[in-house]
């Protein structure tokens, strides 16, 4: 739990009251939310750079991804495989649509990029609280979080989100049917498959201490591995866009942290099983 001093003597110490660990909470919340917002404002700033490179970046053959399926068809010897145009136009049909889609993304961005500043924060209110063994097994969690959310962050925008936007693109019912789409729909998909992506590679944390604390077994996620498959199916079918191809670029990565997941878990029970004996005799 977390204290504070009191009196004259250097080990004097109290614990924190109700209202004490409410202002200690208000004031890592307000850090956290200042550098949401310092970023937020650098990215209103870096309207071109956000826009023409990042967000716009999946709507344009250069991209990053294409590329480099381009360069992956010529070593095949597929030319099929070069993407050589995107068949859509983004159009804003509202009078402030541009304004608000620029304040939105901005504060998408800053969360983003504030994320491990602020979860590092709300974690420091969080730690001192913990009993001394669950703040050791809890060591490296700010690391590894923001390491996986990078991750997922990357994946899906490299991955995930470029090939669902080429294949809704070039879908067509009928060659007469050109696709207009709106502003809000384009960010609307892109967002949702990357920050999906983003929340599904903290699988293995959320397992890790959900293992820790005697929770789940690897032995509960190897007997419900079908069940979970099922699953996985079902949430890439509600988080993606409506086609095979997002589905499955969705699904694989996501039953494969379940997978690494049970791993985890493995190794979670193996070193309790370890600490125990060692106390164990250590007592003896």
């Amino acid at each position: 739990m977390e204290t504070k001093r009191i009196g004259k003597g250097a080990d004097e110490q109290q614990e924190m009251t109700f209202v004490d660990h409410l202002e200690a909470l208000r004031w890592h919340l307000i850090r956290a939310a200042a550098s949401i917002f310092v970023f937020a404002l650098a990215a209103f700033f870096s309207k071109e750079f956000v826009f023409h490179d990042l967000i716009l970046g999946p709507s344009r053959v250069d991209f990053w991804t294409y590329r480099q399926i381009c360069a992956l068809g010529e070593l095949v010897n597929n030319e099929d495989l070069c993407i050589q145009k995107i068949n859509f136009i983004i159009q804003a049909r509202q009078m402030s649509s541009q304004f608000t889609t620029h304040m939105s993304v901005s504060f998408m961005i800053g969360l983003v990029l504030a994320f491990p500043y602020a979860f590092w924060e709300i974690w420091s209110f969080i730690k001192p609280g913990l009993y001394p063994r669950e703040r050791k097994n809890s060591q490296g969690a700010v690391f590894f979080v923001t390491i996986l959310f990078i991750l997922g962050l990357l994946f899906g925008y490299y991955f995930a989100a470029p090939i669902s936007i080429n294949f809704l693109a070039s879908y067509q019912v009928d060659p007469s049917i050109e696709n207009q789409i709106d502003l809000q729909s384009y960010i609307s998909t892109l967002t949702t498959m990357v920050f999906s992506c983003a929340l599904m590679f903290e699988l293995p944390m959320v397992i890790y201490f959900l293992a820790k604390a005697g929770v789940i077994s690897a032995e509960l996620l190897t007997m419900y591995r079908r069940h979970a498959f099922v699953l996985v199916l079902i949430i890439s079918a509600v988080v993606t866009p409506p086609d095979v191809l997002s589905m499955t670029i969705f699904a694989i990565p996501l039953y494969l942290l379940y997978e690494a997941s049970a791993v985890i878990a493995r190794v979670v029970r193996k070193r309790d099983i370890e600490r125990l004996n060692k106390e164990l005799k250590d007592n003896a």
